[in-house]
């Protein structure tokens, strides 16, 4: 294995080398470009739910007297107010994958809990995240309760206690 380390790279090798990396480059391009039509296609999702929201809030105070002299009128206006919903449903049901890529609030903005519980993220490309600091805790904690039973452990089968 150290034999191949040490010899330089044949012709034939690097050419290859160089295909996978411009492969690996080209996956990469298209994995960003899908994300980046997601995360638009999200953003479209949440702007027309949000032109929805405040179409109804608009319409809905004078539907408010309607409903006490006929108890009819509110049944069509739900009903017409239904095929309105159905038409952006398909894209938020697309806009599902993107919100776990949300951005996250830095540090400085979380709560005490949030930071107990989040790691801090990598900043290498191959690096590995770091432990939760309650992680962290647990694990020293259930460190010292296995230490602790088995020094009563030996210390009950000595006949010290």
């Amino acid at each position: 294995m150290a034999e191949l380390e040490s010899q330089p790279l044949s012709a034939e090798e690097r050419a290859e080398l160089e295909e996978l990396r411009a492969e690996k480059a080209r996956r990469e391009a298209q994995e960003e470009a899908r994300r980046e039509r997601e995360e638009l296609a999200a953003l479209r999702a949440e702007r027309a739910k949000a032109e929805e929201v405040a179409a109804n809030a608009a319409s809905a105070p004078a539907p408010a007297p309607a409903p006490k002299p006929a108890a009819a009128k509110p049944a069509p206006k739900l009903v017409a107010a239904k095929p309105a919903p159905t038409a952006p449903k398909p894209q938020p049901k697309k806009a599902a994958r993107p919100k776990s890529v949300e951005p996250k609030p830095s540090r400085d903005e979380m709560t005490f809990a949030q930071r107990m519980v989040t790691s801090k993220e990598p900043t290498g490309e191959n690096e590995i995240p770091g432990m939760a600091p309650a992680q962290k805790i647990i694990i020293v904690l259930a460190l010292i309760a296995f230490i602790v039973f088995m020094v009563y452990t030996i210390t009950g089968s000595m006949g010290l206690h």
